[in-house]
């Protein structure tokens, strides 16, 4: 029951005509205008309940593009007895503006409605919405309710949108065999399976303190699963072909990397800041720097993660004063240096000798920039400290770490200091 309804209940007031109904709602053309929805910020006067459901779902889909929350929320609120179809608009629209707590919030009002469940698409944008690690246990909850309210096999819509939120969590092998229930996978499908392998691995420098080695079968998979779209027929995108080149930069698979930047080239594809990272990164794991700072400076617009490649490039060349001073200008330019940077920066003080720098980096960490030292952070320092012959200094910083991560830094990261003359 609208408010409108429940203050006039004979549908009038004092000063009106018997009989006489409110307006009706604003058209959605009107609804395009933001200064429309500036000058009319309380809908709460409209006639709602006569007005039907699809033109009020577009007027709930322009008006949380355009305008407030609630705004959006006060429509839906006059809206009485709203369809499965209503709640699955206003869902889908909040949570491409990451309003996932407001989301699961609807959600929880079609549960406990009497006479509404969710279906096929009531899910996909929830799954998308809790898309991150934080929000991991209520996407599992979710999964539970898939099994209980909807009937198998699941199209393809539910198998996909189930992938892709495990993919980004992580949770890499439950995200395969989602994907290997799919029988024709179209290019997002593809996109979410071969993103989930290439963050995956191991040519992240945080995940393994800066060397390049390691375990390299999810990008070997990478490579497997596009040899697989490339049969299918299914054209690559800018998405695919940065796991594509991710995975290259992880291998050392030179000429398979050179072979998807010149496609990027012939396809005409733009060359934005995610795949420039990536060839950046290809370039330099593979020693051909010159190529990679072209690549550098001729992206138009650089951030954080292509500074981070090209001064970790720089840095596990032996390139470190180089390294500093391109950090010095990634300040200098207004970027905030992250975890993975500050790793970056002590590694490239390792390579050349900076031990003091190297200190002082570690320790601007907390008290300049608030980032928290990892267990990596601190394998740089020791191994930093080792390189100087300081090995009593850097004994006794691994006792300093946090307790949950000295054991197993004493197993990996000790021996060269062992084998050193004191």
């Amino acid at each position: 029951m609208s408010i409108w309804m429940i203050q006039h209940p004979r549908g009038q007031d004092e000063n009106s005509k018997p009989n006489k109904r409110p307006p009706n709602p604003p058209t959605s053309t009107k609804m395009q205008n933001l200064r429309y929805l500036q000058r009319n910020p309380c809908p709460n006067d409209y006639n709602w309940p006569h007005f039907h459901t699809y033109p009020v779902s577009r007027i709930l889909l322009l008006s949380s593009t355009l305008a407030t929350l609630s705004y959006t929320m006060t429509i839906f609120n006059q809206v009485p007895n709203p369809s499965i179809f209503l709640y699955n608009t206003l869902i889908s629209s909040l949570t491409q503006k990451d309003h996932a707590q407001v989301a699961l919030s609807l959600y929880n009002q079609i549960l406990t409605h009497p006479n509404l469940k969710p279906n096929n698409y009531t899910f996909p944008s929830l799954f998308k919405a809790f898309g991150t690690h934080q929000w991991f246990r209520h996407g599992q909850a979710l999964h539970a309710h898939v099994l209980k309210f909807l009937y198998t096999p699941y199209d393809n819509f539910i198998q996909a949108s189930l992938l892709t939120f495990y993919s980004r969590c992580g949770r890499v092998g439950i995200a395969r065999y989602f994907f290997d229930q799919i029988t024709e996978p179209d290019l997002a499908t593809w996109n979410s399976i071969l993103s989930a392998y290439a963050r995956n691995s191991s040519v992240s420098f945080l995940g393994n303190a800066g060397h390049l080695d390691g375990d390299t079968s999810s990008s070997m998979e990478v490579l497997n699963l596009f040899s697989h779209m490339q049969k299918s027929l299914v054209e690559p995108s800018e998405v695919t072909l940065v796991a594509i080149i991710t995975a290259c930069a992880d291998l050392g698979a030179l000429s398979q990397g050179i072979w998807a930047h010149v496609y990027i080239i012939r396809k005409n594809l733009s060359i934005n800041h995610f795949i420039g990272t990536a060839l950046i990164t290809l370039y330099a794991n593979s020693g051909c720097l010159r190529f990679a700072w072209q690549l550098f400076y001729q992206l138009p617009h650089r951030d954080t993660f292509c500074f981070n490649a090209m001064i970790r490039g720089l840095a596990v060349h032996g390139l470190g004063h180089q390294a500093l001073d391109l950090f010095e200008t990634m300040k200098q330019e207004g970027f905030i240096p992250d975890d993975v940077t500050m790793l970056a920066v002590m590694c490239a003080c390792s390579h050349v000798g900076l031990l003091d720098e190297g200190c002082k980096y570690f320790e601007s960490m907390t008290s300049i920039y608030g980032i928290e030292p990892k267990l990596e952070h601190y394998c740089s320092l020791v191994d930093l400290l080792g390189r100087g012959g300081l090995v009593k200094e850097a004994e006794e910083r691994v006792f300093t770490m946090p307790s949950n991560q000295t054991q197993f830094y004493g197993g990996l990261y000790l021996v060269p200091l062992e084998s050193m003359e004191i």
